[in-house]
């Protein structure tokens, strides 16, 4: 199972016997995976999804708030969609209309109906509904990457009100969704890891959520690690090449006027060095007697190499 399958799996095992998160929830789920279907000139709704419990979970919520049965569909797949779809479909014999105007996509102007653009916001004041009406939205149409691939949430919306709803929705809770345009739908999306546990925190998705965490938790570990290891590779690089730059020095002076050219300390320091090649300054300047300190040792090395190069010119 994916992680979106995972996290979905134990929403559907959370409580929703509060009414008003129900009809939260519902108002959510029905927004995103409803659509209207005339029936005899009258508006049916039919609710689908790929997930099993998701649609298990939609016919129980139908029943305890609306008091509404669903005709249950299942379609199996094609090759642009594998496995089983199910379809859930209320008819206007099962009242469907009034079902459409509570969750607020139907609205009534001068006796007609007409579809409203985004979402009821007043089936979900009080924030238990919110995080009711989020958990539904995500069932839907939410999805999260596997934390160990990549960090990235994202809500399939089907137009930029309802995506500017959700968006809004999200900012509730002090998360920062934003909102792109894919293949002419609105998507609004997380990358940031901890908006992204925050969000499952939100919805309720705790098992989910320590999962997550772990995951997250064990690579900002190892990327700490190979940022230190990186480090003290590119260190210890800086100092061989440095070593070997002061030994190619010393090698052009002895071979061009001698190390007796050199002052009395300066001379002794080449010789060390170049029998030392391998050995870093700290450990090197312990050979002397009485032993030096690394930095004057560095600054021995540095008049090596100016004396160097000015026999070069």
């Amino acid at each position: 199972m994916s992680f979106t399958s995972d996290v979905k799996k134990e929403l559907t095992g959370l409580d929703t016997s509060r009414k008003c998160c129900q009809l939260a929830q519902l108002t959510g789920f029905i927004r995103f995976a409803g659509s209207i279907v005339l029936q005899n000139g009258k508006p049916g709704l039919k609710v689908t999804t790929d997930n099993p419990a998701v649609a298990r979970l939609f016919i129980t919520l139908v029943k305890d708030y609306f008091g509404a049965k669903t005709a249950l569909q299942i379609e199996n797949g094609n090759f642009l969609r594998k496995g089983h779809s199910y379809s859930l479909l209320i008819t206007p014999e099962m009242n469907s209309e009034a079902i459409l105007r509570e969750v607020g996509i139907l609205g009534v102007h001068e006796g007609s109906n007409y579809i409203k653009d985004g979402l009821e916001s007043s089936n979900y004041r009080k924030r238990c509904c919110k995080k009711s009406a989020l958990r539904g939205i995500f069932l839907a149409a939410g999805s999260v990457s596997d934390p160990g691939k990549a960090y990235h949430l994202e809500i399939s919306c089907g137009n930029e009100y309802i995506a500017g709803d959700v968006k809004k929705l999200l900012a509730s809770f002090g998360l920062k969704g934003k909102i792109v345009t894919r293949r002419n739908r609105e998507l609004v999306y997380i990358k940031e890891a901890e908006q992204i546990s925050e969000f499952l925190a939100v919805i309720g998705c705790t098992n989910m959520l320590f999962k997550f965490e772990d995951v997250r938790i064990s690579k900002e570990m190892k990327n700490t690690a190979n940022r230190i290891s990186n480090c003290e590779n590119a260190n210890m690089d800086k100092t061989v090449n440095a070593a070997q730059k002061v030994i190619s020095d010393i090698e052009y002076i002895d071979r061009t006027v001698g190390l007796d050219y050199l002052p009395v300390k300066l001379r002794q320091t080449a010789v060390i060095r170049k029998e030392n090649p391998e050995l870093p300054l700290a450990e090197l300047a312990q050979l002397f007697d009485p032993p030096l300190g690394k930095s004057g040792l560095y600054h021995r090395l540095e008049k090596i190499s100016e004396t160097a190069d000015e026999l070069r010119k």
